[in-house]
């Protein structure tokens, strides 16, 4: 019997997948704790459509993040920090302060955890940091660290 899995079945394939099982797993097993579905022509046309709308969103969000890239790319960020003797900084700069200085000066929300910091940034002067904005959207940002 041909199925279609709702959700992720050990042993027996991935969410989305039309599978051929057993009429009995099926009807005993898989329906009861509907994670599948029979594959009429009607819920094939469903799954179909819905696979068109997944890929739609990926698309959009791939175009998005690399807007977003190319126009972080031509930025350079500017974060206030208390400093100490010999250009130190009291503390470290943080990922989250890289946002708050991307919202205040650019009005770009970003989530902080696509900000990566390899090294703690603790000295005044320009750093390089890594930020994802999607699997395939991986840019270098510049940051400048100046005295509050």
């Amino acid at each position: 019997m041909k199925v279609i899995l709702l959700q992720d079945v050990k042993g027996t394939g991935l969410k989305g997948q039309v599978v051929n099982v057993a009429e009995g797993y099926a009807r005993n097993f898989l329906f009861p704790r509907k994670t599948a579905i029979e594959a009429t022509e009607t819920n094939m046309k469903e799954l179909e459509r819905q696979k068109r709308l997944v890929d739609a969103k990926k698309a959009k969000e791939l175009a998005d993040a690399q807007a977003l890239a190319a126009k972080l790319k031509e930025l350079q960020v500017v974060v206030h920090a208390k400093t100490g003797g010999g250009n130190r900084l009291f503390g470290a700069i943080t990922n989250k302060d890289i946002g708050d200085a991307l919202e205040k000066n650019y009005s770009i929300v970003m989530d902080r955890r696509k900000i990566e910091i390899k090294n703690p940034i603790k000295t005044l002067g320009e750093q390089d940091v890594v930020v994802r904005l999607h699997p395939e959207v991986v840019l270098t940002l510049k940051i400048m660290v100046a005295e509050a």
